[in-house]
Formats: C-alpha cells, sequence, structure tokens
C-alpha cells in the first residue's frame, strides 16, 4: 500500500477458516535499556480498551462468533492474531485495527494491567524450566538487548511511566514495519479492501536495532536455587534466518535432541538415566543465531550429562552422519514442516515472519527440496564452522557444585 502497510494472503479452498496477523517488526529486541518489557506490555495493553470498544467487548467480539483473538511477543516481533470463519472476515478485521489502530491505552488501564504482567513475571520467575532459558540468553547475550527477558523485570514494569510507552509506540508502530498477513478460505482482493478501511497506522519504520553482538558473554552462569532439579542449558552462536544453509542446524539439532529417537535421549535419558527432559534446538534472528541444548538433571548428574552432551557436538565435527541417520532426520524434519501447514495458523506465520527476514516467500516445496540436498559433508561442515567451543556459554539453575565446571568458567 502507498504509505508501506504490506498486505499477503495464501488461499486454502479446503478449509472454512481464516487465521489473520498485524505483524509488527518490533520486540524486546528493539528496546532501550530503560524500556525493558514495554513490547510485550504494549501487546497486554491494546486488549484492555480502544475508542469503540472496552475490555470486555474487546474479549467477547470474536469469541462469541466462535472465533480466537490471542497475540504474542518475540524478541524480534510482536503479533495480534484473529482465527474466525471465513464468513466473519470483516469482523476479524475490524477488531484486529481496533486494538492496533485505536488502542486508549489509558493511565488507568496502565495501572491495572502492570498488575497483571508482574504476575506473569512472577510466575515466570516460579518455573525453572522457563527462567533457566532468560538466564542462559542473559549469559549468551551478556550486555545486548536480545539478552533481556520479553517479559521486562518486576521493578521495570513497576516503575514504566505512560510518556515512556507513548513514546515508544510513536517509534515503533508505522505502517512501512507492519505486515497484514492471512491464510484460509480468503480472496485477496476482498482483505485488500477491508484493510485499506479499517487500519490507520502513521507512515514510517522502526528504527533500526542495534546489530547481534556477544561483547560480553559468560561462558559459565551458575545460578544456585533451592529446587530438587538442576536445569542446565548449553549454546553456540548459530546461524541467521537468512542463510541459504539454514536448514543444515535444522537437521543437527533433531539428530541430536528432536525426539525420543536422537542421540542426547538416547544416550542421557534411555541409556544412563541422567535426565527426564532433554533436547536440542535452533533459534534463528535476524543477524544471528543460537544453536543450544536442554536438559534437567539431579545435581550430582550435571557433569556426566554434559560431557555426553559436549562427545556428542564433537562427533558432528569429526565424523559424517550415515546417510540412514540423515534421511531419518530429514523425513522427521520435514513431516514437522508438512503436518505444520495443514493450519492456517501456521501458515499464516509462516507468511509474515519470512516478509520481514527475508523480504519474499519461500514455499514449503522449496523447503523440502533444499533438505533433500543436505549432504552428510555439509552438515559436517557446518558443524565445524559453528560448533565453536571458545564462544559456548552455559548456565545452570538449581543446586550444583561450581567445581564441577572449573575448567569452563
Amino acid at each position: 500500500m502507498r504509505n508501506g502497510l504490506r498486505v499477503l494472503s495464501e488461499r486454502v479452498p479446503s478449509v472454512r477458516s481464516i487465521s489473520i496477523g498485524v505483524w509488527v517488526d518490533v520486540g524486546s529486541r528493539n528496546e532501550h535499556a530503560d524500556e525493558a518489557g514495554l513490547s510485550h506490555y504494549i501487546e497486554h495493553l491494546v486488549f484492555k480498551g480502544t475508542k469503540h470498544r472496552n475490555s470486555k467487548e474487546v474479549a467477547a467480539s470474536l469469541e462469541s462468533i466462535g472465533g480466537v483473538l490471542n497475540a504474542f511477543t518475540s524478541r524480534e516481533q510482536t503479533c495480534f492474531t484473529a482465527r474466525v470463519l471465513d464468513e466473519y472476515l470483516d469482523e476479524a478485521l475490524d477488531v484486529l485495527a481496533d486494538i492496533t489502530c485505536h488502542a486508549t491505552l489509558t493511565q488507568a488501564n496502565m495501572n491495572r494491567e502492570k498488575q497483571v504482567i508482574c504476575e506473569e513475571i512472577k510466575e515466570s520467575l516460579d518455573s525453572p524450566m522457563d527462567r533457566i532459558h532468560d538466564l542462559f540468553a542473559e549469559a549468551f547475550w551478556g550486555d545486548h538487548p536480545l539478552g533481556k527477558p520479553i517479559l521486562g523485570t518486576y521493578d521495570g514494569i513497576q516503575a514504566m511511566t505512560r510518556g515512556k510507552l507513548m513514546k515508544y509506540v510513536d517509534r515503533n508502530y508505522r505502517a512501512g514495519s507492519i505486515v497484514i498477513a492471512a491464510s484460509g478460505s480468503i480472496s485477496h482482493a476482498r482483505l485488500l479492501k477491508l484493510v485499506r478501511e479499517k487500519f490507520t497506522f502513521p507512515t514510517g519504520t522502526v528504527e533500526p536495532f542495534a546489530p547481534a553482538n556477544r561483547d560480553n558473554f559468560r561462558k559459565l552462569a551458575v545460578f544456585p536455587a533451592d529446587i530438587a532439579q538442576t536445569h542446565f542449558c548449553l549454546g553456540l552462536p548459530g546461524m541467521s534466518f537468512d542463510d541459504p544453509r539454514k536448514m543444515i542446524p535444522m537437521l543437527m539439532a533433531s539428530y541430536l535432541g528432536g525426539g525420543m529417537s536422537s542421540v542426547l535421549f538416547q544416550k542421557i535419558r534411555e541409556d544412563r538415566g541422567l535426565a527426564y527432559t532433554v533436547y536440542a534446538y535452533h533459534d534463528f534472528f535476524r543477524d544471528s543465531g543460537i544453536f543450544g541444548v536442554y536438559l534437567g538433571t539431579d545435581k550430582h548428574n550435571v557433569r556426566k550429562a554434559y560431557d555426553v552432551t559436549l562427545a556428542e557436538l564433537r562427533k558432528m565435527k569429526k565424523k559424517t552422519l550415515s546417510s540412514g541417520d540423515l534421511e531419518q532426520v530429514k523425513a522427521q524434519i520435514k513431516g514437522h514442516l508438512t503436518l505444520g501447514m495443514e493450519g492456517t495458523s501456521n501458515r499464516m506465520s509462516r507468511l509474515g515472519r519470512q516478509e520481514f527476514m527475508l523480504g519474499t516467500y519461500v514455499s514449503l516445496e522449496e523447503t523440502l527440496k533444499a533438505i533433500d540436498k543436505v549432504t552428510p559433508a555439509e552438515i559436517r561442515d557446518v558443524a565445524n564452522e559453528y560448533l565453536d567451543e571458545s564462544q559456548m556459554s552455559i548456565a545452570t539453575l538449581g543446586p550444583i557444585d561450581p567445581k564441577e565446571f572449573d575448567d569452563i568458567a
């Protein structure tokens, strides 16, 4: 559109539903030090009242017709979502436009929602499996905004002023940084017409965020806690979302810890009984990534589980996967991706995220072909390029003897 707003859609004739997302190219990564948690705060606050609806009317707007209205905030984006039957496209867009363009953001609502968010923060602090990932991000990224919790901190949210919030909205909620994506039983022409009628964002784009760096990362961060298990995260720098080889670290993570048949699950849980939960993952950002492993174990077994994990990471650098192992993880990833595309919500999310991260659309078919082309030698080469132990960060939460890792600190 002329103001820079982008509208994308994908028609899926076999369904009756429509999933819509208003994607804003702003997340916790965009926040200055005194703004921590603002992206998530705003995501909450727009549901508390608009020029046309109070909070109860917002909540009931789509529920009353069998639909769903929701939102989420990540480190790089915020998204407001709706899922409805195709006959209610107009209603869904009207509500999404109302909360994103006409939210009142009053001081009274701010005060009320502060308490809600602070309870959410306390809930996350009471969940070691959630908290360890925030603590690990802090260790991995150091002072960079990518290392700050998306929710912010209790004291920071309590001290947040409306003036600061409104400046943040003005700086970041602009047409050039917004994508409206839809998938399902939808006509693009009708979608475009309704968007033009209902959405009124100011022109402009989000200010650039600081490039990813790890100048002050910690190799080992130990956080004692009086809990039954020790939660453990290990991570190394990974690929950015736009790297054409990004299927390779996904295959590596699947091989190492992508399910019950994965190497780490078998060797740490099944063979040695060291942990109940263990998995590997790769998080992609615009200009960086994280290749990570998580597990929860008894304090006496943390070092043993770490040693097994490190040994398998080193094997990936020295040996090529067998063709059988590679074909198995390829089938696993392709299956997950294909099954995920049976839902309109996942299709809509793929549209929105790819537009921000790539500026183009990559079809499922293209992705599956890219997976098929990966060779064992390419996996070994990427492992040698990225699994650099000198850049590794480790975080633990729970009872542990710090001397267990004297050779790393």
